[in-house]
């Protein structure tokens, strides 16, 4: 690469990242950048959160990030904030997670793989009673704005939200890109970091094309993907990832959790500091407990949606939101006349390559090869 090029991903890097839905790119944001951030999160005042600070947006938008994204994907707004991710050191504990199942039963230093955009709500500690339907009132109840029912008004302890549309046929958020940088060494297993299921981006949207072929309904409580199970510990976990996509990653070796139930062994994401990750939307993941490290893992995420999608709109909170077709606390948005944000997200989910303009010639490539073997 010549001082005048901008920098950009390889062919090999290109052909891997369509193969595996992430690639991990080597020192690809500046020791002066990293060195910022980490001060500046040392600096914060008691409950500020540093999110929105420059030193913390620099790290993709005064980064190598910004234009191996652009050439890769397209246009995006600039992230105004970012989802500051620390991970403490912690132990195994007793504590029922979201999943249903206690955090030290739980396999791969409590992988709780899911699709982003999903609502989130603060586990039962209690095993919960009632037949489904009950649990499930009460359990979506407990949000902030309290007991909505079955609504698209419901917003989780994520601010999530339980449909992103009135109709209720779509209930995951969607974006495009996923980038998170590393202020701290990750390079050994079990320090905190993220963790993949390399491919499974592919399953995903299979999975949507299914979904969209059956009914039109999009995520949780469409077609083969149910909100919660109640065969689960404290009989309500949340279902992040449908069976269809995370039974592709199930054999005799897989662990499991006492009850006998196997879970999809991921790939933990190892980087060193000034290290980041690219990913697509799709591809299922998860934080890990940080079991073996000897400080707090920080991981800077952020969250990039290509202008095509919706050109004239700027989502609220660009840059952490998983959910940029609704305001960041579950407001509705305004959109002119004929544009369905709905149905445009539903298209990108079940074409996932249409928002990676400098991917296009490597898709085609691959989806030849994959015909004629």
């Amino acid at each position: 690469m010549t001082a005048s090029e901008s920098p950009a991903l390889t062919l090999d890097q290109k052909q891997r990242f369509y193969r595996d839905g992430f690639i991990v790119l080597k020192g690809a944001v500046a020791p002066p950048l990293i060195e910022a951030a980490r001060e500046r999160m040392k600096s914060a005042k008691k409950g500020e959160y540093v999110g929105p600070r420059k030193a913390m947006t620099d790290l993709l938008n005064a980064s190598s990030l910004t234009p191996i994204l652009r050439e890769a994907m397209g246009d995006f707004d600039a992230p105004v904030n970012c989802q500051v991710a620390t991970n403490p050191v912690r132990q195994p504990g007793d504590n029922f997670t979201p999943l249903g199942y206690r955090d030290k039963d739980i396999p791969y230093y409590a992988a709780g793989i899911h699709m982003d955009g999903n609502i989130t709500m603060a586990p039962s500690q209690e095993v919960e009673k009632g037949t489904p339907e009950e649990i499930y009132a009460r359990h979506f109840a407990t949000g902030p704005k309290g007991d909505l029912g079955r609504s698209p008004e419901v917003i989780g302890h994520n601010f999530g939200v339980l449909f992103q549309d009135p109709q209720m046929s779509l209930s995951l958020g969607s974006f495009t890109a996923f980038a998170f940088v590393a202020l701290n060494d990750q390079s050994a297993e079990g320090c905190g970091q993220t963790a993949v299921l390399p491919g499974a981006h592919h399953h995903t949207e299979r999975f949507f094309r299914w979904q969209y072929e059956t009914n039109g309904c999009l995520g949780p409580e469409g077609p083969g993907w149910p909100r919660l199970r109640h065969d689960v510990p404290n009989r309500c976990g949340m279902v992040y990832l449908p069976e269809a996509v995370s039974n592709a990653y199930l054999d005799e070796n897989s662990a499991t959790t006492p009850d006998g139930r196997r879970w999809p062994r991921p790939t933990q994401v190892l980087m060193e500091a000034g290290d980041a990750c690219i990913t697509m939307y799709h591809i299922p993941h998860s934080a890990t407990r940080n079991e073996n490290g000897t400080e707090a893992r920080q991981n800077i995420i952020f969250r990039i949606r290509n202008k095509k999608r919706q050109p004239a709109v700027v989502p609220d909170n660009c840059g952490v939101t998983d959910h940029p077709d609704r305001a960041f606390d579950g407001g509705w948005l305004k959109f002119e006349p004929g544009n369905d944000p709905w149905e445009r997200s539903k298209q990108s989910m079940i074409n996932m390559w249409d928002e990676w303009r400098g991917m296009q010639e490597i898709v085609a490539e691959e989806r030849a090869k994959a015909a004629a073997a």
